[in-house]
């Protein structure tokens, strides 16, 4: 008899859930899955591709929405069929929250790519070009620039929107006590010195928060007293803060005060722009772009970090957690600028800590060029040029040339050869915003934003087409098994095969662990050298560090890849609280006016430089090496799937079509979902050193930042360099060695306890026909033969979208050459 499709109510759930045994997976098991997304919704998705893309598009889009509702009909099925009985078997309840967990699977992860530059480097104008939107986000001039971090996606929401994410109150408190200590003065100070101590940049921005939040005169008061004190403008009690509009123009207008950093003198003053110190992120959703596509985040991240500890560490978070970074630079700044070079260094690094995995960079306001300077000094053949657009054109393609061979050797020394990003042909973008909406000199296509916006779909097909492959792939896994419940011959003899299989997997976890201390024994002979490197090189680095006079007079120092000193306006003047205020945040100090400062990462930088090739060697996903972890867990997950198939094969099991295909593809669900815990922790791995470091030194900042008065900042050098010398005589570096290497021994144990719990359930849930429950299941065979159909036409969708584009390159190929000057 065919059971009726319908959920329980919560009065009938919660007199099943009662005799569930297992509560860590009770919770949900009768959860409703989300409801399926609009058609009419799901079509918007696809208005930022062109006509060959959205096809393709529509059919990974079909498959995925044919997928989830025969997983939810299966899910149905189940939930009636056991909706009666006093307990339910462990094996089903695996495999009800598994279908659960696919149902409600998101249908892609955004892909977040980072737009990594200074101040002025035409981060904003950028994403305004890419938007189609002129003058949506603030342009920085000169007094004006882009002050937290952006987010811009799209949606398919009807209006624009912005929500504006404030610092928690204790958030706030932990700032404000800290920026009332670094403007802390006592009566010992000599006027010269008072008066360098007042001019110091430090202390200039932490005057300029406090009058803006608390009215002017609040650098004089107390923490207690500003704790007391109201904020001039309104808070509120969400800590959000939602725009919204018909028209970009006017969300524009909204949300301008936010996330504008005004000049010091600015004479305006609003509502809004009062409580821009309490600003951490700002997220903004476009309304169905024709340009932009739903999963694509775009990041304006401020290339120096913050101050205040949260916003810092949301900078770091937000950069680990791009897969793509713009590393952006204007056309003056690129060639051997040290803002440039420092954005480039974090980048890099984000390669090896987080989940980025394509660096570029571009080159902006190429559209600026001096003709008559550029003739004179022109070194490229004997070509006469004759206009002011083609001069632009060939210097953009000597920059690219340039560029991109230096920062290929740059990856090259810090990232595996088999990396990625290395085997891209063209690394650089020169790229003109201003040009893009003008045109008076270069044509759209040349301005190179298109080509920017062809990089994002393509990015996003493709990870569309990995997601829909592996989630079809998955779902059929399921209805596999799920199907097989309803047979029970042979039962004794298939409880023996998986008997068999589970010794095998023993054998095999016990090889994994071994393969897995040979991989990462690779760090240790660098790490060991890194350490002594750095023992000897310390005292150098923490001086150059620290030095305030010449000999270098403004020129940095560098250590590896790392620039010690920082430029200021004013010489090395006034460098007094900019060293009380690193003392204050243990050894960091990050500004809107001055170079990122750590103390920390620059002392420890002779390990990275040993040890960075390796490491990125042992988290490659690429060539299979020695070293690699993941090629470890694929040739473990290869051995168990091959043992399914020869058990299958030897002993004929009855089912072993719908056995071993759901062992198989169940096992590569779990190993596939280790690759993202295992990218979770390399970060925590990779920053063991630096961590270790300033935990270690928190005693003397905190010791240094609590002098005062005269030769203030030569006594507070003073106690740094002998709180150093201290702890390196104490093992300093070797601790932090041990750290990483236990960080290490972490991450395997993590590794292997996850693959013997899942693996362990899956084989009960697939040994569990004897505990009489496949008698009681609804027959899903009707779901079963629609999932074989689905699954058997993943290579039929590949292959069209293989022949469209093909065919798209094709015609790109055969269409005329824009060529000439633009159209004016």
């Amino acid at each position: 008899m065919r059971c009726f499709r319908f959920l329980p109510t919560r009065s009938e759930v919660t007199h099943l859930v009662k005799f569930c045994d297992s509560p860590s997976v009770d919770g949900d098991l009768f959860k409703e899955p989300m409801k399926k997304r609009r058609r009419s919704d799901r079509d918007q998705r696809f208005r930022a591709f062109r006509s060959v893309e959205q096809s393709a598009l529509k059919e990974y889009e079909k498959l995925e929405s044919r997928t989830r509702r025969v997983l939810s009909n299966t899910y149905q099925k189940l939930i009636q069929c056991v909706f009666l009985d006093d307990s339910i078997p462990n094996g089903l309840k695996y495999l009800i929250n598994r279908l659960l967990a696919l149902i409600e699977k998101p249908s892609l992860d955004p892909i977040y790519i980072g737009l990594f530059g200074s101040t002025g480097a035409g981060k904003s104008s950028l994403i305004n070009a890419i938007i189609q939107q002129a003058m949506f986000l603030p342009v920085s001039g000169e007094s004006i620039c882009t002050s937290c971090i952006v987010q811009v996606s799209s949606g398919c929401c009807e209006q624009y929107e912005a929500k504006i994410h404030l610092l928690s109150d204790q958030e706030w408190k932990e700032e404000l006590k800290n920026l009332t200590k670094l403007l802390h003065r006592t009566e010992e100070l000599g006027r010269e010195e008072a008066d360098v101590w007042d001019g110091d940049d430090a202390v200039e921005e932490a005057v300029w928060k406090l009058q803006m939040l608390y009215g002017n005169g609040a650098e004089r008061k107390t923490y207690e007293e500003l704790l007391r004190a109201k904020p001039k403008g309104k808070i509120p009690t969400s800590r959000i803060i939602t725009l919204k509009a018909e028209e970009a123009g006017e969300l524009s207008v909204k949300l301008d005060p936010y996330i504008r950093t005004k000049r010091r003198d600015w004479d305006g003053d609003s509502a809004e722009t009062q409580i821009w110190p309490l600003i951490k992120q700002v997220e903004v959703t476009l309304p169905k772009s024709e340009l932009i596509p739903e999963g694509v985040v775009l990041v304006d991240i401020p290339g120096t970090g913050d101050f205040n500890s949260k916003r810092d560490e949301m900078w770091k978070k937000t950069i680990d957690k791009c897969s793509v970074i713009w590393v952006i630079s204007d056309i003056e700044r690129v060639s051997g600028g040290r803002a440039h070079e420092d954005l480039l260094n974090e980048s890099i690094k984000a390669c090896q800590r987080g989940f980025c995995r394509d660096v570029a960079l571009v080159v902006t306001k190429t559209d600026r060029l001096h003709l008559p300077e550029y003739l004179r000094e022109r070194k490229v053949g004997n070509q006469a040029i004759q206009s002011q657009r083609e001069a632009i054109l060939e210097r953009n393609e000597m920059i690219k040339l340039q560029r991109n061979r230096i920062l290929k050797e740059k990856l090259k020394r810090k990232l595996p050869a088999d990396f990625k990003v290395l085997e891209a042909s063209n690394l650089v973008y020169t790229v003109s915003a201003q040009e893009y909406w003008w045109q008076a000199l270069l044509t759209e296509e040349e301005t190179e934003i298109p080509k920017l916006r062809e990089y994002i779909r393509r990015r996003l097909l493709e990870k569309k087409r990995r997601m829909v492959t592996k989630y079809v792939t998955e779902a059929f896994g399921l209805l596999l098994l799920t199907d097989s419940f309803n047979c029970t011959e042979n039962l004794p003899n298939e409880h023996l095969h998986l008997s068999g299989l589970r010794r095998f997997v023993e054998e095999k976890i016990q090889l994994l662990e071994k393969a897995i201390d040979q991989c990462f024994a690779h760090i240790a002979r660098p790490l060991q050298e890194g350490v002594r490197n750095a023992r000897t090189s310390y005292r150098r680095i923490l001086g150059a560090c620290l030095v305030v006079s010449d000999p270098f007079r403004g020129k940095p120092v560098v250590s590896g890849d790392v620039c010690l000193i920082p430029k200021r306006s004013r010489g090395n003047q006034g460098f007094h609280q900019t060293l009380k205020a690193v003392c204050l945040k243990n050894g960091i100090y990050a500004s809107r006016t001055l170079a990122r400062i750590d103390l920390n990462e620059a002392i420890t930088q002779p390990i990275y430089d040993q040890i960075d090739p390796v490491f990125g060697g042992i988290f490659r996903t690429g060539t299979p090496t020695g070293s690699a972890l993941m090629p470890h867990i694929d040739a473990f997950k290869h051995s168990l799937q091959e043992k399914m198939t020869e058990i299958g094969i030897r002993n004929g099991w009855k089912h072993d079509s719908y056995k071993r295909s759901f062992l198989i593809q169940e096992i590569s669900a779990i190993l596939g979902g280790l690759e993202g815990h295992i990218l979770r922790k390399k970060r925590r791995i990779y920053e063991s050193l630096t961590s270790s470091v300033q935990n270690d030194l928190k005693p003397c900042y905190e010791e240094a930042a609590q002098i005062t008065g005269k030769k203030a900042c030569e006594r507070m050098k003073d106690v740094i360099r002998r709180g150093v010398d201290r702890q390196v005589a104490e093992g300093m570096f070797e601790r932090a060695q041990e750290r990483m290497q236990h960080q290490f021994q972490q991450l395997k144990h993590g590794i292997t306890e996850k693959v013997k719990g899942s693996i362990a359930t899956m084989l009960t849930l697939a040994s569990s026909q004897g505990d009489g429950l496949y008698k009681e299941l609804a027959d899903v065979k009707s779901e079963y033969k629609e999932m074989e159909k689905l699954h058997r036409s993943l290579r039929e969708v590949a292959e069209n979208a293989v022949l469209r584009r093909g065919m798209q390159d094709f015609l790109l190929r055969m269409s005329p050459i824009k060529a000439g000057p633009p159209r004016t």
